[in-house]
């Protein structure tokens, strides 16, 4: 149960002094459509209006926020024949005339407002307009006697369609008003080394500034609450992880029977890092305890051959394994890396997409049911009603961001305290382990297979595009085989991006019988029949769409050609480069942009060009795009930041309080002393209650 203290926080936006329904439901545009007043504190502002300037007119500044003591002299109104003229009125301090400029108001509202011969507090900028001084809707006008009410330094925060300043501003006040004196979870050693205030006062500064500073990335109360975020999500993790280690789990233990055998079967020798990674998920495998373990690895690092390896392991017990992936393309690759390795060993291995029908998918659904498989890789189609294993313990998921969490558990669900291995190729940042996947141990490989050529990559303009086919030409009638990648399916008339279709028929008519078309829209036989011709020779030219990022394997592909380069992410870029360099020729990758480049997409088409390292690139790509792009978690659900988001120290903090998570629970794992009491109160404040409710005692 959430402490009692927190539950003025958690009260609807709608019951906050000034809000209704009606304004409570625009705000929840803007904080998330079940929103409470803790939310509008973690609404961090994005500037400040500075309003401390208070010169005489005479000597105020233009274009700048003054703040001025006025009394009200007259009302010009907009003349009868000339509706749309603004409503003027003229003011003075006894230095200076200036004229305060109304358009589209009610004249009751303006003169209930600046009452002539009352004395006013006006703040806005000025202008000289006619040779008279101006100030063009005033931001604020309060009374004399209000003057304690106008902020000195005003907050300004990050707005959607329909939410005003004043509105935040008003949900933010009410909220801060509702904060209880809360305890402090934070180590007092860290708060005095780092001269931190506590957790009320920074969120008052945050909403309330005093100086300018206050609001800055590096102010001591902005970093003390983007580190209690930081904190709460590596408490949860910890918590999670330790919950699943306490869940009885059943060895595997290595016997060798089948493993060896399958090493010394391999057309290649083991790298250094593969060899660790597979002895890390053995030990794993071997324990009593329920494994949850991530395999990142960069494109061609041999990841599904590790994968390999632990199934063997799990066979030798008598198990059965599951491999999934997020699409049909790529399980077939699995299949095709898997199956005649493990069958050379004697282990059967089946196939279950949503394409396998009639008596073939009935033969590797009896085969998974009595045991006779130990290996089924496939889509979500393995998690259907109708699959059954004999012993499933241990499941394999590639590109486990493109899954939802349910669709892992229903596979899972399939066997008794499954071990889980999750599997991606796409280097993830060291930052964003830490945020997402601290509940798992991690194995990386960072070395390239022996015999990978590196690939060379070239910038050139796209009004190069006849050289480029050409080239493309010349390649061709020396033996090579060609990606043509295209970020559109078909041509839209809301964009000028190449399409995939158009090119094919250019490329067609180049290269009469040389090419065959991929797209996201074919059905799977046409697909797989393209890809095939493709992989066999047949042509010589692939033109696809981003659907070739993974899981395409064709080792005789040295050429990539990528279109209008400049629209895709450098981690995607990285991808699709991956499918060449896979043999043992000389690869070349033209990134084909339009000009003028933005600042953005010249640093990020340089990075490409100068590095192949997976790991730097998917560093470089955080650094240029911020967390929530790099792994998609804009649309996957995943826990963005709202207070340590996009912060240059985020790598600091994020160590810093991954240590002190697992210092805290090492000296009390149930959170029952006083630190750990006030630290269930960060955990509910950040909404990581699974967490708290996995704790025993609570």
């Amino acid at each position: 149960m959430r402490p009692p203290l927190l539950n003025p926080l958690f009260v609807p936006l709608a019951s906050l002094p000034g809000l209704g329904d009606k304004t409570a439901l625009a705000l929840g545009r803007l904080l998330g459509p079940d929103a409470r007043a803790i939310d509008a504190l973690f609404h961090a502002p994005s500037g400040m209006i500075d309003r401390r300037l208070r010169p005489p007119l005479s000597e105020a500044p233009l274009d700048t926020v003054v703040t001025l003591r006025l009394a009200v002299e007259e009302h010009r109104p907009a003349p009868p024949r000339r509706p749309r003229a603004p409503w003027r009125v003229v003011a003075s301090d006894g230095t200076g005339l200036v004229t305060l400029v109304f358009f589209n108001v009610h004249p009751g509202q303006i003169e209930k407002l600046l009452p002539k011969g009352a004395t006013r507090w006006v703040s806005g900028k000025l202008e000289m307009y006619d040779g008279m001084l101006q100030m063009v809707h005033p931001d604020r006008v309060v009374p004399e006697s209000e003057i304690g009410r106008l902020a000195a330094l005003e907050p300004v925060y990050p707005l959607v369609e329909g939410v005003t300043q004043s509105l935040v501003t008003r949900a933010v006040r009410g909220a801060l008003a509702r904060l209880p004196d809360l305890p402090e979870w934070l180590d007092p050693a860290l708060l005095k080394a780092r001269r931190w205030p506590g957790f009320g006062e920074a969120l008052g500064r945050l909403h309330a500034p005093e100086q300018p500073e206050d609001i800055a990335a590096e102010a001591p109360g902005r970093t003390r609450l983007a580190y209690d975020e930081l904190l709460a999500g590596q408490l949860a993790l910890a918590l999670m992880r330790a919950h699943l280690r306490g869940e009885a789990g059943r060895a595997s233990p290595p016997t060798g029977a089948i493993a060896k055998r399958l090493e010394a079967a391999l057309p290649f020798r083991l790298t250094k890092a593969q060899k660790q990674a597979v002895a890390e998920i053995g030990r794993d495998l071997a324990e009593p305890t329920r494994m949850s373990r991530l395999l990142q690895g960069d494109v061609g690092a041999g990841k599904t051959v590790v994968a390999l390896m632990a199934m063997a392991q799990v066979a030798e017990n008598g198990r059965q394994s599951a491999l999934m992936a997020p699409t049909d393309v790529l399980a077939r690759q699995h299949l095709k890396t898997i199956a005649p390795l493990a069958e050379a060993v004697g282990l059967r291995v089946v196939l279950l997409t949503g394409r396998e029908k009639g008596r073939e998918r009935e033969a590797a659904l009896a085969a998974l049911a009595s045991g006779e498989a130990a290996i089924a890789v496939g889509t979500h189609a393995l998690f259907q009603d109708e699959v059954q294993f004999h012993d499933l313990a241990f499941t394999v998921i590639d590109e486990q961001h493109r899954f939802g969490v349910q669709q892992r558990l229903a596979l899972a669900a399939k066997g008794r305290a499954v071990d889980v291995l999750v599997m991606t190729a796409t280097p993830i940042p060291r930052t964003l382990v830490l945020t997402y996947y601290g509940d798992m141990e991690v194995s990386a490989l960072r070395e390239r297979p022996a015999g990978r050529p590196k690939v060379e990559t070239r910038l050139v303009s796209s009004e190069r595009i006849g050289e480029v086919v050409a080239a493309v030409g010349r390649a061709v009638s020396q033996g090579a085989r060609v990606y043509w990648v295209c970020p559109l399916v078909e041509e839209s008339e809301a964009t000028d991006l190449a399409a995939a279709e158009e090119r094919f028929a250019a490329l067609e008519a180049a290269f009469p019988g040389k090419a065959a078309l991929v797209h996201g829209r074919m059905k799977g036989a046409d697909k797989d029949r393209a890809m095939a011709r493709f992989a066999q020779g047949e042509v010589s030219i692939l033109v696809a769409t981003t659907v070739i990022e993974v899981g395409v394997d064709v080792p005789e592909a040295s050429v990539m050609v990528i279109e209008h380069a400049e629209r895709f992410g450098l981690a995607q870029l990285h991808q699709l480069r991956g499918r060449i360099g896979r043999g043992t020729a000389a690869s070349t990758c033209l990134l084909l942009y339009r000009g003028p480049l933005g600042p953005v997409a010249e640093q990020r088409l340089k990075i490409l060009r100068e590095t192949d390292d997976g790991f730097r690139i998917a560093e470089e790509d955080l650094r240029l795009r911020g967390e929530g792009e790099v792994l998609g978690t804009r649309q996957s659900g995943m826990p963005g930041f709202r207070l340590a988001a996009d912060r240059p120290d985020l790598a600091d903090l994020l160590e810093t309080a991954r240590k002190d998570a697992a210092l805290v629970l090492a000296a009390d794992p149930g959170l029952a002393g006083p630190r750990g009491d006030a630290l269930r109160h960060l955990l509910y404040l950040f909404r990581r209650d699974e967490a708290a409710r996995s704790l025993r005692a609570g």
